[in-house]
């Protein structure tokens, strides 16, 4: 099975499993690196009562056993791997509209594929992001930045 199979067959496998129980599908990734495959699923938890989203380690293995069961009945990977099911962590990766709408206001690690201003990488708020722009604020200066120029969106961690 391809990269782009086995994501739609976890995606399939788990997805009323993680709503479920209070989890959304982050991401999936099949890749080989050395001589290794691994399968590498990313959950979030959807936002209860008190707003609370955080994922901890009972809820990985939780979604790590539940998922290895169904791939180990219906094995549709031919390549041996390793399953690892995480958090998207605090530096998330923003891929989807979803994940732009939803961090809206926030800090961001931006990198871009060429310089721009003589920077290659950029911090700012995220204010929206539409199918051609990334829209940020910086010290009350907005800057638009074409997607196409864009190689990485991050949360920027704040300590």
């Amino acid at each position: 099975m391809n990269k782009k199979g086995v994501k739609q067959f976890v995606e399939q496998a788990i997805d009323e499993f993680l709503a479920t129980n209070g989890f959304e599908l982050y991401d999936v990734d099949f890749v080989k690196e050395g001589r290794d495959y691994f399968l590498r699923v990313q959950i979030d938890k959807l936002p209860n009562e008190s707003g609370e989203q955080y994922i901890s380690t009972d809820d990985c293995e939780l979604v790590s056993r539940y998922l290895s069961d169904i791939l180990d009945a219906e094995d549709p990977i031919e390549q041996n791997y390793y399953l690892e099911v995480s958090s998207p962590g605090m530096d998330r990766e923003l891929k989807k509209d979803k994940d732009f709408e939803k961090y809206a206001g926030q800090s961001v690690d931006v990198k871009l594929y060429q310089k721009i201003d003589n920077q290659k990488e950029i911090t700012a708020t995220l204010v929206s992001k539409d199918d051609d722009y990334l829209n940020l604020e910086n010290n009350g200066v907005e800057i638009k930045i074409p997607m196409k120029d864009i190689a990485k969106v991050n949360l920027t961690v704040i300590f």
